[in-house]
């Protein structure tokens, strides 16, 4: 059967199973609504009401209300909170059209309820109950962090690392020893494009509006499909409320020294003003509009002419959406745009007074439209589709310092033009049968074009899924969901069937243990298939040969809570993983010809590692720290006696201080990443050697403060890169292709920054 004949099966099939199950219920029974709020009166949001033992429930909209309807008798109610506790409760449930039940209370405050996580799950589910290991990243620590950018937010994550590439300006992230191209990037559960195995993306979101960041580690191919091998990191945007104010405004500026350089408002330094508009009526429509700017003006470190060490960037960001929310669902339109410019000044030739300057520009604009739907108490519809414009161009000039004459380069490859589309679309319909058993099927289609002088051809790669999950709690104590993923790839052999099982088992009141089994793949990007560069620098090809990578993943997590009370609260867990991976994707010379790399898949790699975090949350004090342990397979351990595994140690800390009696706060993070060995292959005089080479240890650090001045303005001042870190020794011996032998660029040194934000 055709993909598309096979995409519009499925939306029949899951059509009649929304008709089947929102048939209109018998006439006996009897509306009940509720609300539930927190120990501090504030509405408890997407917490689970239900009536133990039968299909009858729903949960609590964001101003705490339920609704549902059952039939007349005596049941017991049951109210579940966020950390598992639960609340029992009997009740008659009268022979009327409608039955109002008294306001209950969870003891939890609004900020523990807060933690509502979506990435992976069935429908919003609070974070103590999903059988996923969710680490998120709050509006308010968002905040506190006084980041600008998503980098500067995630760089003292534990198990996160990034690489540097001064040549182009960007960045890439590492997720559980696995690099970007493995890494999942999501805006409010939709993929982001990039132009190749790099998450350059991450550096071109306006983290102003951003509400909470989700980040799920392990494969997460049956939800996801393709490049979700380490994990994903979902970007959750704000939307407007159903209650509050009508009109919100919010503005920022933030001005940060780069090292020792600085100018206000533009050039050295960096720059960042934020103005957004938020309007509610009381239907349930909202509009929104935001406009952001991001200069940085680089950094010359130790170069003394026109070229600097860090290339200078400016970003101008907009943008516009509207939606309809309900208490039984939402619909909303977002379309974002990004204008980034990074320039590359080169040195002048002093013979000829003539600098070559590179810059490169983007544009990327998104199109997303989302919707989701409660038909009746048990059925939720969801769909969501993106469209997606991704230009990169290379500009080369020749300007000439005597005359201030400036012409485009005529060198080969000097000039490039490449535009990346991508279309994707996305429907799933969930069914909960009962408080024992729910199940989720999905559809999912996405199709990937690229052009430009770089890339042979107009190549198109589209891919179709179905996947299937259920989730069983056959009692209390065990969750069991069990999920698989068919694909068929236009260009590829994808791996055909793709499953994964997640376990969650509560050992007791305060300690819960997760254990996951998950097999992952990622589709070759579109740019190792079909990439082509040329030039004096650089000799590299795609190749259209490559197969899918492929994984097995087993991870397993234990959670323990020796202090819960109303005011302090200590959270410890324990975790741990191990992937093996086989036909995975790297650059190698070319068999047949020496001076050529191109992409080739490799046999096996692994990686393993583990964890421990600890959490402490008192009234006004938070305080977090993490070790972990991550090995990376030495591929040459059966050639030489060295260990199958190289070990790379990571320490992270964050605290914050509440000061309630001047209205301030104080926060800090630190993160120590240790010494990451390496084995390879090289030639030492003539002779083929496996040489041990480490990339460097470094600390790093941040520190800021916030005070509220008046009841929509704050000043927050602090200090970034305490440590004055530039950057790290990497002792490795080869040289050529992608290899980046020779000192690693990590930051430009100590910055001070400070910021006004208002929110009316």
């Amino acid at each position: 059967m055709k993909p598309t004949s096979t995409f519009l099966v499925l939306l029949f099939v899951t059509a009649l199973q929304a008709f089947a199950a929102s048939h209109p219920a018998p006439p006996k029974e009897t509306t009940v609504k509720g609300r539930i709020l927190t120990a501090d009166g504030q509405p408890a949001e997407y917490i689970q009401v239900f009536l133990q033992d039968t299909r009858f429930g729903s949960q609590t909209n964001t101003a705490g209300e339920y609704q549902f309807n059952a039939p007349p008798g005596t049941y017991k109610l049951v109210v579940q909170s966020i950390v598992s506790h639960r609340i029992e409760k009997d009740i008659e449930i009268p022979d009327l059209n409608s039955f109002e039940l008294e306001d209950l209370s969870v003891i939890e405050n609004a900020r523990q309820l807060g933690e509502v996580v979506v990435t992976g799950q069935f429908t919003p589910q609070s974070l103590q109950n999903s059988v996923y290991r969710v680490r998120t990243i709050n509006r308010e620590r968002i905040s506190q962090s006084g980041a600008t950018q998503l980098k500067g937010l995630l760089e003292t994550e534990l198990g996160i690392r990034f690489s540097n590439d001064l040549a182009t300006g960007e960045s890439d992230i590492q997720l559980m020893g696995m690099s970007g191209q493995n890494v999942k990037v999501l805006l409010n559960g939709i993929p982001i494009i990039d132009r190749g195995s790099n998450r350059q993306s991450l550096s071109q979101i306006d983290l102003n509006t951003i509400e909470r960041v989700e980040i799920v580690e392990g494969p997460m191919s049956v939800q996801y499909g393709t490049d979700a091998l380490a994990g994903v990191i979902n970007l959750i945007s704000k939307k407007g409320n159903l209650s509050g104010n009508p009109l919100t405004v919010s503005a920022r500026i933030v001005e940060e020294s780069v090292g020792n350089e600085y100018r206000f408002g533009d050039g050295e330094g960096t720059h960042n003003q934020h103005l957004g508009l938020t309007y509610r009526h009381q239907s349930g429509w909202f509009a929104e509009t935001n406009a952001t700017r991001n200069n940085f003006g680089g950094w010359a470190g130790e170069n003394t002419g026109r070229a600097k060490e860090w290339k200078a960037r400016d970003q101008l960001m907009g943008q516009v959406g509207t939606g309809y929310r309900t208490d039984k669902g939402e619909v909303w339109y977002r379309l974002s745009i990004l204008d980034e410019t990074i320039y590359g000044p080169g040195n002048v030739n002093e013979l000829t007074g003539i600098a070559t300057d590179k810059d490169f520009l983007t544009v990327r604009m998104t199109h997303q439209l989302q919707g989701r739907w409660n038909l009746n108490n048990n059925i939720w519809l969801s769909a969501m589709g993106s469209l997606q414009d991704y230009e990169r161009k290379t500009q080369t000039t020749n300007y000439n310092t005597l005359t201030g004459d400036r012409r485009l380069s005529l060198a080969q490859s000097d000039q490039d033009v490449s535009t990346f589309d991508n279309l994707f679309g996305r429907i799933t319909a969930t069914n909960r049968f009962s408080d024992k058993i729910s199940n989720q099927l999905g559809v999912e289609a996405r199709t990937d074009k690229g052009s430009g002088d770089r890339i042979q051809g107009n190549p198109s790669i589209s891919d179709y899924s179905l996947f299937v999950a259920a989730e069983w709690t056959p009692v209390k104590q065990l969750q069991i969901r069990p999920g698989l993923r068919f694909s068929k790839n236009s260009v590829y052999d994808a791996p055909p069937v793709i499953p994964s099982l997640n376990t969650k088992i509560v050992l007791g009141q305060r300690s819960d243990l997760r254990l996951s089994y998950a097999k992952g793949f990622r589709a070759p990007a579109l740019r190792e298939l079909y990439f082509w560069f040329f030039n004096a620098n650089h000799a590299i090809k795609g190749n259209t040969d490559l197969k899918a990578e492929h994984s097995n993943s087993y991870s397993g997590s234990l959670t323990f809570r020796p202090v819960h009370a109303q005011n302090t609260r200590l959270n410890i867990t324990l975790s741990g993983f191990y992937n093996h991976f086989k036909d995975l994707i790297t650059t190698a010379v070319d068999v047949n010809e020496p001076d050529v790399y191109t992409y080739v898949n490799i046999d096996a790699h692994k990686t393993t590692g583990g964890s421990l975090e600890a959490t402490l949350a008192l009234t006004s004090l938070n305080i977090g720290v993490g070790y972990s342990q991550v090995g990376r397979y030495n591929r040459y351990t059966d050639e030489s006696d060295t260990p199958d595994f190289d070990w790379s140690p990571e320490l992270n800390a964050n605290l914050t201080f509440r000061m309630e009696a001047v209205k301030a706060t104080l926060g800090m993070v630190y993160k120590y990443t240790g010494r990451r060995p390496f084995h390879e292959l090289t030639t030492i005089e003539g002779q083929t050697v496996i040489n041990k080479a480490y990339i460097d240890e470094f600390h790093h650090a941040d520190i800021t403060a916030t005070k509220v001045l008046t009841s929509f303005l704050n000043w927050q001042f602090g200090v970034k890169n305490l440590f004055d870190v530039t950057s790290i020794r990497n002792t490795s011996m080869l040289s050529g292709g992608h290899s980046s032998s020779g000192p690693m660029p990590l930051g430009f040194g100590r910055s001070w920054f400070t910021g006004l934000y208002f929110n009316f």
